[in-house]
């Protein structure tokens, strides 16, 4: 099992900055491929940004150039750094850790709503 625990969330205005955090506990962190979802009211829950074990990164077209994903093995520990907020960045973020095809886990959610 791991146990993912959200951070971070809360009321930013448009423009502003937000880091959101990821603590692991449980199973070896290193060995899990990371990423960060969100679902804003009445959508599907949809792939923010994903880090791989070995630190490759991907992010939906929306936060390109916006967030950052990163990962700190040594702490267990997962972040979304994200600069340039929008109301429609507005959504529950997701930490998400997946080994396929047996591991699947996820966090119970931060919100974040950006808002003047």
């Amino acid at each position: 099992q791991v146990q993912l625990v959200e951070s971070g969330g809360g009321l930013v205005q448009p423009g502003g900055s937000l880091t959101l955090s990821c603590a692991a506990s449980g199973r070896i962190f290193r060995l899990y491929n990371m990423a960060w979802y969100r679902q804003a009211p009445g959508k599907q829950r949809e792939l923010v940004a994903s880090i791989s074990t070995g630190g490759s990164t991907n992010y939906a077209d929306s936060v390109k150039g916006r967030f950052t994903i990163s990962r700190d093995n040594a702490k267990n520990m997962m972040y979304l750094q994200m600069n340039s907020l929008k109301p429609e960045d507005t959504a529950v973020y997701y930490c998400n850790a997946k080994q396929l095809p047996s591991y699947d886990f996820w966090g119970q959610g931060t919100q974040l709503t950006v808002s003047s």
